[in-house]
């Protein structure tokens, strides 16, 4: 006697807009390779897909550790297709750390997941979830970097574009483990804080992000520490080619300074 069974749908879902990305900077990646750079254009827009799907990646980390640590919302708010008009809105998940991007060559963060943290199980699954958008991000600056080192890339604009991509995960990995509020890393530490602690830090959840754009950007002392940092472990994961091209990358990307 046969038995209908019926098939639990896929959770995850990637959207066509997060294919399309993809494909965006697979096709910009081969251009670079091919050696069509175009006076910088061509990497411009490689780094900037590259950058949009690591955006979707980082915010998608979060959610599927929600999800496993007993959030189901994030299915319904569409966290798990990976499109970046779900997280957040279109100004701060997409165009607002491409604007930084551009103007000062930092990875800040964009968009958020809005997690029923109720929901979670444990205060270690809640660790996990802050957690995962850096870890996402690490495993962006890999996919990268590691190519670099293995000796995988021969064209010099693939180098110089992936260096560059690379060097800018590993910014915004370094930058979201800070633990500062409204950053992953005070989310890492969060549930292990006394209520006292957590009420006395609740005013200042709003200003995190204002002062460590300010201070990179316009005090040189915490700028040199922070790009410093962030350059040795560059050099770590991708070695010395990767290290010495990734300044290319950024005077390639910026190509409208010499129009």
């Amino acid at each position: 006697m046969a038995t209908a069974t019926t098939s639990r749908p896929n959770l995850v879902t990637p959207s066509p807009i997060f294919y399309a990305m993809v494909i965006l900077t697979i096709g910009f990646g081969v251009a670079l390779a091919r050696g069509y750079r175009y006076d910088g254009v061509t990497m411009f827009l490689f780094v900037v897909m590259g950058w949009a799907v690591s955006l979707a990646l980082h915010e998608f980390g979060h959610a599927i550790v929600a999800y496993i640590g007993g959030d189901r919302s994030v299915v319904a708010k569409g966290y798990l297709t990976l499109d970046v008009r779900k997280y957040g809105n279109l100004k701060t998940s997409l165009l607002f750390p491409i604007g930084i991007l551009i103007i000062g060559g930092i990875g800040l963060p964009g968009g958020a997941v809005w997690i029923n943290v109720g929901a979670i199980r444990s205060s270690v699954m809640r660790s996990l979830m802050s957690a995962a958008g850096p870890a996402m991000s690490g495993l962006c600056a890999l996919a990268c970097l590691l190519p670099i080192r293995l000796g995988l890339i021969d064209s010099p604009g693939l180098l110089v574009g992936m260096a560059f991509l690379g060097w800018i995960q590993i910014i915004a990995m370094v930058l979201n483990l800070l633990p500062i509020p409204g950053l992953d890393g005070f989310g890492i530490i969060e549930p292990h804080l006394s209520r006292e602690t957590l009420r006395s830090i609740q005013p200042l959840r709003q200003y995190g992000m204002i002062v460590i754009f300010v201070a990179i950007l316009f005090l040189p002392p915490v700028r040199d520490a922070f790009i410093g940092f962030t350059d040795s472990l560059t050099e770590l994961v991708g070695g010395s080619e990767a290290f010495g091209t990734r300044d290319s990358g950024w005077f390639e990307f910026r190509f409208w300074e010499r129009l």
